[in-house]
């Protein structure tokens, strides 16, 4: 399902009274579920079959220092290309914008998330293997 359409449909669910949304296409199955009440998330929890369940997004200091770069769609988050592999980054590693720093794992497809500016890693908020929610933050970058 298209990222666009997929953030539609959450925003829609969250500004309404619907609860849970459904919807099964040919790429797959997508349901929203609106959170009742969890204070950390601002946006409805969602899951996508045969993803796993979706986790409570990390909590970062309103006055963090620095620049938080955050998940551009749901899915599984892993720090290196395969198990066993190197992490494309490390606390304290220098990165460039545009390179590459994690995978998202989305529906079967492996979406490399890049730097959105330069910098070093000073926090890693996200565990390999863990999954993760649309604008959940991911690294800090000062």
């Amino acid at each position: 399902m298209d990222l666009r359409k997929l953030k539609t449909l959450i925003d829609l669910v969250s500004e309404s009274n619907v609860s849970e949304l459904e919807i099964t296409e040919a790429e797959g199955k997508v349901r929203i579920v609106k959170s009742s009440g969890a204070p950390v998330m601002q946006q409805p929890a969602v899951t996508m079959a045969p993803a796993a369940a979706v986790a409570a997004v990390a909590e970062v200091p309103a006055a963090a220092p620095g620049h938080t770069v955050k998940s551009p769609m749901v899915g599984t988050f892993y720090r290196s290309s395969s198990p066993g592999a190197k992490p494309y980054v490390e606390l304290g590693s220098v990165v460039k914008k545009g390179e590459t720093i994690c995978i998202i794992e989305a529906m079967k497809i492996l979406n490399e998330i890049e730097a959105d500016q330069s910098g070093t890693i000073t926090r890693i908020l996200s565990e390999n293997g863990q999954a993760v929610e649309y604008g959940q933050p991911l690294f800090i970058i000062e």
